[in-house]
């Protein structure tokens, strides 16, 4: 108690030396004019102090003051934090300013909202959630939040990233971590120029980062993320303790040793399941084959349901629990199928990931806890496959936008090790489209398409059909294309499970007014579902690099039947690009009656310098003029049947 009372001490009083240093003067004229350029918000002042008591227990106090310029800034102006059996929101304390600084109001305990922050999918979870917001729309004006917060567990230590978005400004942001002096601490900085400044104070050495004047930025297209020229300072434990479990994070080895700590020992099945194990799998003789079986064993007997109470939110059930319930969520179902795996004599790695669309970001040079989700890999002699086991329908292998190209830790008795999920180049992520159309003579267009989507470009589609009910899938439809009015009048959809699953589409469609015809001519675009619709305008002052995140080939073979009386006045050229980013080719050709259309269209993926962004701009301009090129057709003067 006497620890954690003086910790109290200090931070309160950093605290009221931070506020006094600014006089409590929040007065929008004070904020330099350079910070107001592009900015929605303005960060006056945010200060974080992260007090490591011992290795089980931690205090941390956040205040942030932020003036808002305007409506885009409100999304800046609130509190919003968490709690559970781990982490107690101790206080928190809140005032409004108008633009000249004066408190208008301040935050009374009654209008803190507490929320369950239970979310959909879970069957039990002890988060909850505090939040407030004073709702004022006079602007400019300025918030100030003053939050504690106790740690029970210190496998989580706050980053700080003093500006994490785009359209905010930062006046003064300090961030300070305080440890018992003779614990080894450790930290690292990106895109951040010096050291901290280390001092001792009361038996404790204190590290301070701190940033002022920041002016906002705004990202530019086909920029990378944020953190890749944002500060941030990655700040993390050696010895930790979660609920008497006690690790080290000092490497990612050691980190998996905990993890194995909280698996060990759970994958026991019952005698039932083990005899279906060897009924399902025994007298087969190819190991990849076995994976499979028992991964679709898994899929068709289980299904996802979060579950995070306590260290639950880190630890399995038992394989038992999930062969009993029939249910778990990704830690569970990943530990039932290890011990399927093991049952059939196949070994496999619980894994932690950083999940989520458009590639999760681990900073594999500093060991700390930086995943949300649990996968399993399982080597074999010739490649490794990996499965997604909260997934009932997901090919076995196939790890798609949600877990693939991205790092992994592997963890079992020897303890953790980084390796990389599959990723899928441009011939596995394929969109082939093979048209049928008619031109009518009232220029609507009856159209019949046959699609295949592979890899990345199935994801979308597979998760509609396997989630959206018919007349859901038809609605989607019926807004996704680029075209003025049509109907849906019938679609179908087969799904290919193989380790780069695919996805055959048929559908009949009918667009009205599809052609223009103006006199005795007609005009079409043969390009009739696979526009481009990007047209990004150059910039001579590009800062940011280029990031282009998916590779992806799409081809369309299109035939249009047009109506009889008609001849050709004037055919596109043929178009063929060739860039660094990739190639585009298409060309067009009228054939007695038909039309005859080809599109090819490759792009890679990548990073590239600034200074080439024009020469992506060049090239997608070009594409999305050769897209719209239309044909022109002429009515034959010795017809004289009206269009």
């Amino acid at each position: 108690m006497k620890k954690i009372s003086t910790i109290t001490v200090i931070v309160c009083s950093l605290l009221t030396s931070v506020l006094f240093a600014n006089n409590g003067d929040y007065a929008v004229s004070n904020i330099p004019a350079a910070l107001l350029a592009n900015a929605n918000a303005v960060i006056r002042l945010e200060e974080e102090k992260f007090n490591l008591v011992n290795e089980g227990e931690a205090i941390s106090q956040r205040t942030f003051v932020v003036t808002i310029l305007n409506e885009n800034g409100d999304k800046f102006s609130g509190f919003f934090d968490y709690y559970n059996s781990f982490r107690d929101i101790r206080s928190v304390e809140g005032n409004l300013y108008d633009a000249s600084g004066k408190k208008i109001r301040s935050l009374k305990k009654k209008d803190i909202q507490d929320l369950s922050g239970v979310s959909e999918g879970s069957l039990m979870d002890n988060d909850r959630i505090k939040q407030h917001s004073f709702y004022y729309k006079v602007y400019p004006y300025t918030v100030e939040y003053i939050v504690e917060v106790k740690q029970n567990g210190t496998m989580f230590y706050p980053s700080w990233r003093p500006q994490d978005a785009e359209y905010l400004a930062i006046q003064k942001s300090i961030f300070r971590i305080a440890t018992p002096e003779a614990y080894q601490f450790r930290h690292k900085t990106y895109n951040y120029e010096g050291k901290p400044a280390v001092t001792s104070e009361k038996g404790k050495t204190l590290y301070t980062w701190q940033a002022e004047n920041l002016p906002a930025f705004v990202k530019e297209p086909y920029a990378p993320e944020i953190s890749s020229f944002t500060p941030l300072v990655l700040v993390g434990p050696t010895a930790f303790e979660m609920e008497k479990y006690k690790g080290n994070m000092n490497t990612w080895k050691d980190f998996g040793l905990f993890v194995y700590q909280l698996i060990a020992n759970r994958d026991q099945l019952p005698d039932n399941v083990k005899t279906k194990v060897h009924q399902l799998v025994d007298g087969i003789t190819d190991p990849e084959e076995k994976v499979k079986i028992l991964y679709n064993y898994l899929q068709n007997n289980s299904r996802y349901i979060s579950i995070q109470l306590g260290i639950g939110g880190w630890q399995p059930f038992d394989a038992r629990f999930v062969a009993e319930k029939k249910y778990g969520d990704c830690k569970a179902l990943t530990n039932f199928m290890l011990a399927l795996l093991k049952e059939a004599g196949i070994k496999s790695d619980y894994a932690l990931i950083r999940a989520g669309d458009g590639g999760g970001k681990i900073y594999d040079d500093f060991p700390t806890q930086q995943f949300n989700h649990v996968i399993l890999c399982v080597p074999m002699q010739k490649d490794t496959i990996w499965l997604e086991c909260t997934s009932q329908d997901v090919s076995a292998g196939y790890m798609g936008s949600f877990t693939g190209n991205r790092y992994a830790l592997l963890v079992n008795e020897k303890g953790g090790h980084l390796v990389r999920t599959p990723a899928y180049a441009a011939l596995d992520n394929r969109q082939v489209r093979v048209i049928d159309a008619t031109l009518l003579p009232d220029a609507t267009l009856k159209i019949k398409t046959r699609n295949l989507y592979t890899g990345l470009q199935q994801d979308d589609i597979h998760s509609m059909i396997s989630s959206l009910s018919k007349d859901k899938v038809k609605e989607y439809l019926h807004d996704n294309f680029n075209l003025s009015t049509y109907d849906i009048n019938n679609f179908d959809y087969k799904i290919e499970k193989q380790l780069i699953p695919a996805i055959q589409e048929a559908l009949d469609i009918t667009v009205y007014n599809y052609a223009t015809i103006t006199g005795k001519r007609l005009f079409i675009t043969p390009n009739i579902l696979t526009r481009s619709g990007s047209r990004p305008q150059a910039n001579d002052k590009r800062k940011y690099d280029v990031y282009l995140s998916m590779p992806y080939v799409d081809v369309d073979s299109v035939t249009i039947a047009i109506p009889t009386g008609y001849k050709t006045e004037s055919v596109p050229k043929e178009v063929s690009l060739q860039s660094k980013f990739g190639t585009y080719t298409v060309s067009c050709k009228v054939m007695a009656d038909k039309i005859i259309y080809y599109r090819k269209m490759q792009l890679d993926s990548g990073l590239y310098p600034a200074a080439t962004y024009n020469e992506l701009v060049s090239f997608y301009q070009s594409v999305y003029q050769a897209d719209r090129t239309r044909i022109v057709l002429v009515k034959d003067e010795e017809e004289k049947k009206a269009f």
